[in-house]
């Protein structure tokens, strides 16, 4: 694919456009696939179906290859040191329950604390507080302002020496707000904490470097990424890595098996039990691929624009609030919102009527929306492959909504 961006080309690549008139604007909850992702995941079952790592025949070899190939493009993707920095997982959200099970023992005991981003989605802040209730721990949130902006310098006055671990997301699946991952990074470290990154909304949307952040831990899921369903990663530093042990135990994560001991494999397959989603990986790889092609410069800028758009089109909406910056750039493709005298149920609800798809409700950060005072909201978020016609459908019916309402 060209450096230059041609949209109609891009959308040829998504058979969810051929076979849809729907406005699709909910793709911060996952993203629509491209036909070099299926035909990945296909062509693996169809001609390397096998368990990688248990077989000495060709097709097992291969997809054992296939598996830690993908490993490796996801470590380059993020700018990890290795691919031993790369564990698979489900989604973002085993990531964390990962390390809330085999980090925070380590590192966790009675009176210590753990400090959680107000902004977090769920799966970044259940892990942390049942870490916290199995060790005696205690829960400190760090809050942001109204805009969604959470300054470094509020860590710097919230964290202390019983401060083990800090969690934080780089981009708000609610506020769209990107934070300073590496200047949070230098206050965890400087007072002996951990710290980790949820890089769900934004390892697919811009150029994301862990070695350059620093953070201890980042974890993400492919389905929002282009990639399949079912396929997580987590980076982690191999300092904590090699020191941790399994999450969950069974076949290929060990060396060998006694009746009265037993030795774990190397990282990062000691964290890897049972039967690993090859196909997944592969489409995740695929999906890279993919990104990677059309540039993610290139990717940045397209959803910048389409942001912009989006952000003036429901600002001429009378009733439209915009929850966050009043900056589009701030918003990095989410845009939540309310619209006066309509329950955003309701809003999502005639919007699909129209054909168009958005996400109504808590979004999964219902502390979040409690900080803020709000129980409900209506969010769109953009991808590179939507176009300002859809933005102008969406705000066109977004327009009589209270009309329709009665208002």
């Amino acid at each position: 694919m060209s450096r230059e961006f041609d949209i109609e080309k891009v959308r040829k690549d998504f058979p969810f456009f051929r076979e849809h008139t729907l406005a699709y604007l909910d793709n911060s909850a996952t993203s629509q696939k491209p036909v070099q992702v299926m035909n990945a995941v296909e062509e693996f079952y169809r001609i390397y179906n096998s368990n990688p790592f248990r077989g000495l025949y060709d097709i097992s070899e291969q997809a054992t290859e296939a598996y830690e190939n993908a490993r490796a493009k996801v470590a380059a993707f993020i700018g990890a040191p290795s691919a031993d920095n790369i564990i698979f997982t489900r989604n973002a959200s085993e990531s964390f329950n990962l390390l809330s099970y085999s980090l925070c023992p380590m590192i966790l005991k009675e009176g210590d604390e753990i400090i959680i981003g107000i902004t977090e989605h769920h799966s970044n802040m259940l892990p942390w507080r049942a870490a916290a209730e199995r060790a005696g721990a205690a829960v400190k949130y760090l809050l942001c302002e109204p805009d969604g902006e959470i300054k470094p310098e509020k860590l710097e006055a919230l964290i202390c020496d019983k401060t083990k671990l800090v969690a934080i997301t780089q981009v708000s699946n609610v506020f769209g707000r990107l934070n300073d991952i590496r200047a949070f990074a230098d206050i965890c470290h400087r007072n002996g904490a951990v710290l980790v990154a949820d890089g769900a909304q934004s390892v697919p949307h811009m150029k994301v470097d862990v070695t350059g952040l620093d953070c201890d831990f980042l974890g993400f899921s492919g389905h929002k990424m282009l990639g399949p369903m079912g396929i997580g990663v987590l980076y982690g530093k191999k300092e904590y890595l090699e020191k941790m042990p399994p999450f969950m135990s069974g076949g290929e994560m060990i060396e060998y098996v006694k009746t009265d001991s037993v030795k774990y494999a190397p990282v990062p397959h000691k964290f890897e039990a049972g039967t690993v989603n090859a196909g997944g990986a592969v489409g995740l790889a695929a999906a890279i691929d993919y990104i990677n092609a059309i540039g993610m410069d290139i990717i940045e800028a397209r959803e910048k624009t389409l942001t912009g758009y989006a952000f003036d089109k429901m600002l001429s909406v009378d009733g439209v609030h915009i929850i966050g910056s009043n900056d589009p750039d701030d918003h990095h493709g989410i845009l939540t919102f309310e619209l006066e005298g309509v329950h955003p149920h309701d809003v999502a609800y005639i919007l699909s009527s129209d054909d168009i798809a958005v996400r109504a409700g808590h979004h999964c950060a219902q502390p979040l929306l409690a900080h803020i005072g709000k129980s409900s909201t209506t969010r769109v978020s953009l991808a590179f492959y939507n176009t300002e016609e859809e933005i102008d459908r969406f705000a066109a019916s977004l327009a009589t909504i209270r009309g329709r309402m009665g208002f």
